[in-house]
């Protein structure tokens, strides 16, 4: 992750001591989902960094309702936020909505909150539509000495969003999954090296792509690492960057480790005797070589 500037990093740790009481205070006198909105607002201010009276907006209708929130920078919804009331446990349910206006307005980023507890997702655009847990956080437990904590908090902060972060943490992480890492095991190229260095090990041993990949998905790798959405959409990634790819002819076959071996001169071989010379019939002597 690149780094927080520092005027950043301390607004974010002034931000933690300040609204740690206050979120205690409120879920002490469990306040409803309309004062929990209003802590919300102030958080977005004073914490993220956005302009609460320019940039933060309660009136983005979804459907003939309104959005709790909604972060607009240079006259585009950058950010939905679904708040919740502070003692309710968040559940993904809650995000249906506002994930689904998200995705048919092209909006990439819904954040879900009661907030103490912070979740974070990546909305992707496709059937169904759907959405990718990128971060979470509890407010409560951070330290505002601690650079992870202020990490998470600065992947949604204003500089984070606008610059990218929050998007090239997401890739990192999506590239990071288990299910990535094990569509990736089982994808042809990976495979293909597989076998090379078995073959290295058991010379003369024929062995085939398929039956490493058989033995890896059924006895090596977990089985919901391989199954479900989550890793049905790894596996499609993957086979989409590898036909993106121009194609080359990589893969090893029985004639790659027969190679015909260029002799290499031996460092004790006997160099060959010199050949004496012999005069020719005029009585001169041949130049070397001839």
């Amino acid at each position: 992750m690149a780094s927080i500037p520092n005027k950043v990093a301390d607004r974010l740790a002034v931000g933690i001591k300040r609204f740690q009481p206050v979120l205690i205070s409120a879920k002490s006198r469990d306040v409803n989902e309309s004062d929990t909105v209003i802590i919300v607002t102030d958080m977005l201010d004073a914490v993220f960094g956005y302009d609460k009276y320019s940039e933060v907006t309660s009136e983005l209708a979804i459907r003939g309702t309104y959005c709790d929130l909604a972060i607009k920078l240079d006259s585009k919804i950058r950010l939905l936020i679904e708040c919740k009331a502070i003692g309710s446990e968040l559940k993904e349910p809650h995000l249906k909505q506002a994930v689904d206006y998200a995705a048919n307005q092209g909006i990439e980023w819904v954040a879900l909150t009661n907030g103490i507890h912070w979740r974070i997702y990546r909305v992707s655009f496709g059937q169904p539509i759907g959405q990718d847990l990128v971060e979470e956080f509890d407010f409560l437990a951070l330290n505002p000495k601690a650079d992870g904590d202020l990490e998470s908090l600065y992947l949604l902060a204003k500089e984070g969003l606008t610059r990218s972060v929050l998007e090239e943490y997401h890739l990192k992480r999506q590239a990071m999954s288990r299910f990535f890492l094990g569509a990736m095991i089982l994808s042809d190229p990976v495979l293909t090296v597989i076998r090379r260095e078995l073959r290295r090990l058991s010379p003369g041993v024929r062995i085939e792509i398929e039956e490493i990949r058989a033995i890896l998905a059924e006895d090596v790798l977990k089985r919901d690492v391989l199954e479900g959405e989550r890793a049905d959409n790894a596996h499609r990634k993957i086979a989409k960057a590898q036909r993106a790819k121009a194609p080359k002819d990589t893969e090893d076959t029985e004639s790659d480790e027969t190679q015909k071996a260029v002799p290499v001169p031996s460092e004790t071989a006997t160099p060959p005797a010199p050949q004496p010379l012999v005069a020719q019939t005029d009585g001169s002597i041949p130049p070397p070589g001839a």
